[in-house]
């Protein structure tokens, strides 16, 4: 779980790791939580199934060999996981875009609001019915991901007085690995929501193939 921020910094940073651990630890799953973005390489790798980038920002410092590295464990068969800003980091890699989905274009929504569950049979988002509220920063991304995605939850429009398609969590095939990202997360509420921690549990479990 990489939490590296080279922009902004989410306040909730400490109460994502703190969940994590105790997820991890009920869950039945080894976490390592990590901001030392050297710690990612193709040895470091090796031991694990799944790549966390969990409220990541900005352009982190992996150079060309750690950006294989992690292309390589994707498409070998590992899993990623993205969660909020993942998709507000590394614009300069346009091949990390492509992994995450989609890039962070803007948040013009900050409030109570309505999440519609495309996808109720997927282990990411199974159990949480056909919809739920969430007080959230509500994400628009630079091109919409359905095309290239599996969309599993997106905003319900009308529940912020708007119109238009804006998926919110996704997950697709790269290579022989798996993806789920998740645009949720900002606020430390979120990360301590039993719906949002089931979606990750269940999301960690789908991208590592159990």
């Amino acid at each position: 779980m990489l939490t590296a921020t080279a922009g902004f910094r989410h306040d909730s940073i400490p109460a994502a790791r703190d969940v994590m651990s105790g997820v991890a630890a009920s869950s039945g799953f080894t976490l390592t939580a990590s901001e030392d973005v050297s710690s990612i390489t193709a040895s470091t790798l090796q031991a694990y199934d799944v790549l966390f980038f969990a409220l990541t920002s900005g352009e982190l410092p992996f150079n060309i060999e750690q950006k294989g590295a992690i292309l390589a464990f994707v498409s070998g068969g590992k899993g990623l996981i993205g969660t909020h800003s993942a998709s507000d980091t590394l614009y300069d890699w346009p091949e990390y875009g492509a992994l995450i989905g989609a890039y962070f274009k803007e948040h013009p929504w900050t409030q109570l609001a309505t999440v519609v569950v495309e996808d109720t049979s997927h282990p990411a988002s199974s159990g949480l019915g056909t919809r739920f509220s969430v007080t959230e920063e509500f994400y628009i991304f630079r091109d919409n991901p359905r095309p290239r995605v599996q969309v599993l939850l997106r905003l319900d429009s009308a529940s912020v007085g708007a119109a238009g398609d804006y998926p919110l969590a996704w997950s697709h095939a790269y290579g022989s690995g798996r993806v789920y990202y998740n645009a949720l997360g900002h606020f430390q509420e979120t990360w301590r929501d039993p719906r949002f921690q089931q979606q990750i549990i269940g999301a960690i479990r789908w991208v590592a193939n159990r």
